[in-house]
């Protein structure tokens, strides 16, 4: 079980031009006090063969945080066009929202998005170089990619060799095979 559950992410003026901010609502809830900050990041995927075009559009720091709800808007600037191969520009990529605790990250929410002109006439005949001015991003917010990872959320008890305390920690989490290994033959 998770210390943290997000319980709703709404993207907020979508579709929008490829450069205006990135507005997301992210409500969720923390079912144990938390000491340290949580950190959330907004991550752009430049290219789908090189993640050294991927940028980090923003990093937020919340935290400590009590047991309840709570909810805030993480806004980012658009990414860098200079930094995005002219030809990765127009098509789909993906757009990551993670959460880490204690630099351990506990979930990452994608989204696919498509860049594209809006105006019909430029679909149809795009210009040589891309009008970035014209590009329309859409993001599928109603279909995103949820994965979420086992972490400790109490790091501080397994330095003394409790690892139960944490039912989340990934040593909870471990399946042990009781099959005898088999050589060959």
């Amino acid at each position: 079980m998770s210390a943290v559950n997000i319980t709703n992410v709404a993207v907020l003026d979508n579709p929008a031009a490829f450069l205006k901010p990135f507005q997301f609502e992210i409500s969720y809830e923390c079912l144990v006090p938390l000491t340290d900050d949580l950190e959330w990041k907004l991550i752009y995927v430049g290219s789908a063969e090189d993640e050294t075009y991927d940028q980090l559009l923003e990093s937020v720091l919340v935290g400590p945080l009590n047991v309840g709800n709570y909810r805030f808007v993480l806004q980012a600037d658009p990414p860098d066009p200079a930094k995005i191969r002219e030809e990765d520009i127009l098509g789909v990529t993906v757009l990551l929202l993670t959460c880490s605790y204690v630099g351990q990250e506990f979930i990452r929410v994608g989204y696919y998005v498509n860049n594209d002109y809006e105006d019909d006439q430029l679909r149809e005949e795009p210009p040589s170089r891309v009008s970035i001015d014209r590009v329309q991003r859409n993001i599928l917010a109603d279909k995103p990619r949820v994965t979420k990872f086992p972490i400790n959320f109490h790091p501080e008890s397994s330095q003394n060799g409790d690892h139960s305390a944490d039912p989340s920690s990934p040593e909870a989490n471990v399946v042990q095979d009781n099959e005898p290994e088999q050589k060959p033959a």
